[in-house]
């Protein structure tokens, strides 16, 4: 079999597990998006997956997407791109340029940054603010206790805050750490939930995960990343 028809399989049985999550939490079918997470990988890697019928794709690194996203967008103009990785202020043009949600809005520099390009470039991409659920020090996010505040602040600089990511710790069951995601996105009127990856995402699915971020299921292992 070769790496193409790899790709387009995994991508055919993540996507059958999502359905059977899906019925499994009494959800309707479709209320869950597939995040295709195809960070270090190449165009020509990712395009039989496009060829498939996939359209929603996650990365992680402003420079690396810029790379290889626009010659892709040209053939399929309906993908939508999400930034699934951490931002730095001075990435904050690019990535209003090239993304369509920016999932990992997470400290008021970054939001800061995001608002004054967005109204520079007339171009509004929903953004998501990254909850630390953990509040591991190694990993971006905004602290649980602080994310009311920091989303009424995202709101008054005039960023579309349709809801909230986290990623779990590693090593602790990830069940809670989606619940208080769920509790924090219901208390601000958030309706977006982006949790759940390769190793976790059924549950992240049964407690109301609205998009989740898979890559390894579909695209293999992972080269090195590009350095940026």
């Amino acid at each position: 079999m070769n790496a193409s028809c790899e790709q387009v399989n995994g991508l055919l049985a993540v996507k059958a597990a999502i359905a059977a999550a899906e019925d499994d939490a009494g959800r309707p079918v479709g209320a869950v998006t597939l995040v295709a997470v195809s960070k270090t990988h190449d165009a020509d890697t990712i395009r039989p997956t496009l060829d498939a019928g996939q359209r929603v794709f996650g990365e992680n690194r402003v420079q690396e997407a810029e790379g290889k996203w626009p010659a892709l967008r040209a053939d399929f103009p309906d993908l939508e791109l999400h930034l699934i990785g951490p931002l730095q202020s001075n990435k904050a043009r690019e990535a209003v340029a090239l993304f369509d949600v920016i999932e990992s809005v997470d400290r008021p520099k970054v939001a800061q940054a995001l608002a004054e390009e967005m109204t520079r470039q007339g171009r509004h991409p929903a953004c998501l603010v990254q909850i630390n659920t953990g509040l591991e020090e190694q990993k971006a996010g905004i602290a649980p206790q602080q994310a009311d505040a920091f989303i009424a602040s995202c709101r008054a600089l005039g960023l579309s805050i349709i809801g909230l990511m986290c990623i779990p710790p590693v090593d602790e069951n990830p069940a809670p750490h989606f619940a208080l995601l769920r509790e924090i996105a219901r208390r601000n009127g958030l309706t977006v939930l982006s949790m759940g990856m390769s190793g976790d995402y059924q549950t992240a699915i049964a407690l109301g995960a609205t998009h989740v971020r898979v890559g390894t299921a579909i695209f293999g292992s992972r080269p090195k990343p590009l350095a940026e």
